[in-house]
């Protein structure tokens, strides 16, 4: 018996083989398909397809043939990967001097008629192969040789899709821990400058309870934009959290309650005065979901709706139909609207529509993006719809689930 030889590639193929986890991994369907396929196209028993390991091969997917694995040595697809642009075939292996006393000849289902086809990688490293086994001499038909190398084709595209899946697996949960570390040090360090913040605040008014006899108008304009700055970097602040805690939240804590309900305790907060109308859904409805990610999502729709409003009249329409599997809500004003240009970038991070509010001050672009990741959080989607000079629409899904 001849023992196969090492390929050149040996280390690139065998790292190669590896990056794939394909070895002693459950079985696959995909792969199953194919091997069954090989087996009827060539009229023959056994169709294996095999990985080549450094001392021994492995059968990923296997039809009519019970071994899991056999040694390297005596291997007849490691024979096979010696030659990766050409498929073997070996029409009797009792008259190959390569197998003279091979165990596989002489086992109770004696591998006699191989054909294998090399699978390569992209790099054109062999990894193993597709083959089909008889049990007696046999020759292939033009069309079965044809058929057999499409076969292969198909089990590199598999191999190339579970590569590539796998590498993006990698960066998601790469991206994920950088997350998860971005999120705790935004937390930390906000919640260390909330306290110096406070404390601006607080000293700024008693300098201008105890000093303002002294100070001339600029000098009190001074405190009143320190003031006013400290408010500003602390809302920030407050955003930022809230963002970095909405990309945390799971569909938790749900809660059964009425949504007019909901939005009445968001009107009643806002204090909002007589020059807006808002219109809440004509019929009452009932919603099970997490209520606070609700609640934070509608206030701040609500909230830009009305911040961005330049009509004399503000109307804000809020609407909510239902089905089996979905809520749908909509938050609709007839305000500023929003630059097409701005549309599909509106969700992004420190994204904004509008250099400044009613007020004359400038968003920070974080309130729509936390709006997004609550939506998602709670199995839903959100888009928006505008036309400028005229209102915006926001549509976004919740997730029907059991409390």
């Amino acid at each position: 018996m001849q023992i196969p030889a090492k390929p050149i590639n040996e280390q690139d193929r065998l790292l190669e083989l590896r990056q794939l986890k394909l070895m002693h991994t459950e079985t696959d369907p995909n792969f199953d398909i194919i091997t069954r396929l090989a087996s009827a196209i060539c009229e023959v028993p056994i169709a294996v397809i095999s990985l080549i390991d450094s001392d021994q091969q492995w059968f990923k997917s296997k039809t009519g043939w019970d071994i899991c694995d056999t040694e390297r040595d005596i291997s007849f697809c490691a024979h096979a990967i010696l030659q990766p642009k050409e498929i073997t075939i070996i029409p009797d292996s009792r008259l190959d001097a390569r197998f003279k006393n091979n165990p596989l000849l002489t086992s109770d289902y004696p591998v006699i008629f191989y054909a294998g086809v090399p699978l390569l990688t992209k790099k054109g490293n062999a990894i193993g192969t597709l083959c089909i086994i008889d049990h007696q001499p046999k020759t292939l038909s033009k069309s079965q040789l044809a058929s057999l190398k499409d076969l292969a084709s198909q089990v590199e595209s598999l191999f190339e899709l579970r590569k590539s899946n796998l590498q993006l697996r990698e960066v998601e949960s790469l991206l994920q821990k950088k997350n998860e570390q971005l999120r705790k040090f935004a937390g930390t360090v906000s919640h260390d400058m909330k306290m110096p913040l406070a404390n601006m605040i607080v000293t700024t008014d008693i300098l201008k309870a105890k000093y303002s006899p002294s100070l001339d108008e600029q000098g009190i304009n001074y405190l009143s934009y320190l003031k006013q700055s400290s408010f500003s970097l602390s809302d920030y602040i407050d955003n930022l959290l809230s963002y970095y805690e909405s990309e945390a939240l799971t569909v938790q804590n749900l809660e059964v309650f009425d949504l007019h309900d909901l939005l009445e305790e968001i009107i009643d907060l806002l204090n909002i005065n007589e020059d807006y109308i808002i219109n809440l859904p004509e019929n009452g409805i009932e919603i099970q979901t997490n209520r606070s990610a609700l609640n934070q999502i509608l206030l701040n729709l609500i909230t830009n709706s009305l911040k961005y409003n330049d009509k004399d009249t503000g109307i804000i329409n809020i609407n909510c139909v239902e089905d089996h599997a979905y809520y749908y809500i909509q938050v609709s004003d007839n305000g500023r609207g929003i630059p097409q240009n701005k549309i599909e970038s509106i969700f992004d991070l420190f994204s904004t529509a509008s250099e400044t509010d009613n007020k004359g001050k400038k968003g920070n672009g974080i309130g729509l993006s936390t709006v997004r990741n609550l939506v998602h959080s709670l199995g839903g989607i959100i888009s928006v719809s505008s036309e400028e000079h005229k209102g915006a629409t926001f549509d976004f899904t919740i997730k029907k689930l059991s409390v």
